[in-house]
């Protein structure tokens, strides 16, 4: 995440409800961009079969992009420089807008793949500096609310934008979910333009602050382990619970249902998480991986049909619907002298974690089958328990 200045929000935006209006264009932006990053999720049994590549080989359009996301999210915001934040974050978006379009109508995986590269650009590069852009939008009194609404963008695409995506998929085949997402980024991108001032860089992340907030901060480290552990094993599991679920017995008309119960207990997950992570942040964070635990070991276990899927999904939603907004809020308090750089660093291993995920869950699938995504991602979230229990030893800044 960029630094910004310290001065007034008034400098950049005379006007606080001009100000809340451009935070609203971001934070579209950063929906559309985590919606494109996941849409793959509901789609790689059409898109493989379209493609005449496997599931397993289909599962690199989630894997491409989260690579990329985790070096860019450092390189954008170091390159950035002094480049207005308004001006990148629509080359950001329109990038993004252009590689979706390129996808919907892709003849082969290879230009798939090649749009997802992109895609891969502009989200650790919008995500790394739309974090910290609040500051400069609104009134300081209501930062912490905007960065709350900005952030919201990342849940609401998680939880809801991979449902949202393949109900289209399925009413209009999913080279029209594609391209409705990238028409949606192209909208963000005339938001930003006509709603968004100009934003002038503050001051910037250099590459040698990036090493030394995580060598020289425990609390950082242990917040990056569990970051490693929690979004790995999910998405382990998590990108290839569309076969999974069509191996129980549930009809495929069905699954965008099932999705899209995931995407509701994941919001109402968030909301808990908001209200009890200030002051319970570490209980927030076993919680959250006792039940993503319990989820993929139920559903694995579970028999066949649509409502046992059900209930482990909203199980699996309220839990992971509070991953982000616990584990940013654990990188903040972490390093509250250097939240810049340690978001930065965040960034990049949220996305390299979705990216190894979705590796590792192809393999498996491939390699094992299908259900043993959902032993080994349970595997992965387990230790993440042990890992913050002794947080209270290891942290700079202990949670209450």
């Amino acid at each position: 995440m960029t630094t910004v200045g310290t001065g007034a929000a008034a400098d950049t935006v005379r006007s606080p409800v001009r100000g809340w209006l451009a935070v609203l264009a971001v934070t579209l932006g950063i929906f559309s961009l985590m919606t494109s990053e996941l849409l793959p999720v509901g789609l790689l049994t059409p898109v493989g079969r379209a493609l005449d590549v496997s599931e397993g080989t289909a599962g690199l359009m989630v894997t491409v992009p989260g690579l990329v996301a985790a070096v860019s999210a450092p390189l954008v915001t170091v390159a950035a420089g002094h480049i207005d934040r308004r001006s990148v974050l629509v080359v950001l978006i329109g990038l993004m807008g252009a590689a979706n379009l390129a996808s919907a109508f892709a003849t082969s995986f290879t230009v798939v793949l090649v749009a997802r590269f992109l895609i891969g650009v502009s989200v650790g590069g919008f995500w790394s500096i739309a974090g910290g852009i609040a500051l400069r939008l609104v009134p300081a009194r209501h930062v912490a609310r905007a960065t709350a609404v900005i952030f919201g963008g990342v849940e609401t695409a998680s939880v809801l934008g991979v449902p949202g995506g393949t109900l289209i998929g399925d009413l209009g085949g999913w080279r029209t979910a594609f391209a409705a997402v990238g028409i949606l980024g192209l909208v963000s991108l005339a938001c930003m333009l006509f709603l968004m001032p100009g934003v002038p860089a503050g001051r910037t992340v250099t590459f040698p602050a990036l090493p030394q907030v995580f060598r020289g901060n425990a609390g950082v480290r242990v917040g990056i382990a569990l970051t490693f552990l929690v979004i790995t094993g999910h998405f382990l599991a998590y990108t290839f619970v569309r076969p999974v679920l069509q191996g129980d017995g549930v009809a495929e008309s069905s699954i965008s249902v099932l999705l899209l119960t995931f995407g509701v207990a994941g919001i109402c997950g968030n909301f808990i998480a908001g209200a009890l992570v200030t002051r319970h942040l570490r209980r927030c964070v076993t919680g959250i991986s006792a039940v993503l635990t319990t989820a993929m070991v139920l559903l694995a276990l579970a028999g066949t049909g649509a409502f046992s899927a059900g209930a482990v999904l909203v199980l699996w939603g309220l839990g992971y619907g509070a991953v982000p907004v616990t584990l940013q809020t654990w990188i903040l308090d972490a390093a509250p002298d250097a939240t810049e750089a340690a978001t930065s660093l965040y960034v990049s291993a949220f996305n390299l974690s979705i990216a190894l995920g979705a590796l590792l869950g192809g393999f498996a699938v491939d390699g094992i089958g299908t259900t043993s995504v959902l032993w080994t991602g349970a595997a992965l979230t387990v230790p993440a328990l042990s890992v913050a229990g002794a947080a209270r030893r290891t942290r700079d800044h202990p949670a209450p």
